[in-house]
C-alpha cells in the first residue's frame, strides 16, 4: 500500500516504460549497487556514497539534496520528521518496508515508477511533500 503522507494518490497513465526526468538519492540505507541496476527507468540517480555523504548525518544529506534538487529514497523516518520540522524541499519517498534482496526491490521500483513520477511531477506543496509506501 502507498500514498502521500499527508494524503493519497492513485497510478492512472501508465507510462512505465519512459525515464523518469527527476533526480533521485539513494540513501545509505539502501545498497548503492541499485544504482546500475535501476539507471534502466531513471534519468538522474544516484546514491549518498558517490556524493561523498556515506557516513553523513541525515541533516547533511538533507541539505545536499535540497541544495541539489534531489528526492531522498529512504528507509529511515529520520527524513520525515526533519521535514516536519524543516519544511520542503527536499520531496522524500519514504519505504516503510524495510530492507529488501536487490530483486525485489528492482521489481518493487519497476512496478511504482508511475506512482513516483506522479509524486515527483506534482505542484511544489509542502502538503504532499512525502510519498509512503508500507509494502513491496
Amino acid at each position: 500500500m502507498s500514498g502521500l503522507c499527508s494524503g493519497s494518490g492513485e497510478n492512472s497513465t501508465g507510462r512505465l516504460n519512459e525515464y523518469l526526468a527527476i533526480k533521485l538519492l539513494l540513501d545509505q540505507n539502501i545498497s548503492y549497487r541499485l544504482v546500475r541496476d535501476l539507471k534502466f527507468i531513471v534519468s538522474e540517480l544516484d546514491h549518498v556514497k558517490f556524493v561523498g555523504l556515506q557516513n553523513a548525518e541525515d541533516y547533511e544529506i538533507w541539505e545536499y539534496a535540497k541544495h541539489n534538487g534531489c528526492i531522498i529514497v529512504t528507509f529511515d523516518a529520520d527524513f520525515y520528521e526533519i521535514q516536519t520540522i524543516k519544511g520542503y524541499p527536499p520531496k522524500i519517498v519514504w519505504l516503510r518496508f524495510g530492507n529488501t534482496i536487490r530483486r525485489e526491490f528492482i521489481d518493487f521500483f519497476t512496478q511504482n515508477i508511475e506512482k513516483i513520477r506522479e509524486f515527483c511531477d506534482f505542484e511544489e506543496s509542502a502538503d504532499f511533500s512525502c510519498l509512503e509506501f508500507n509494502d513491496v
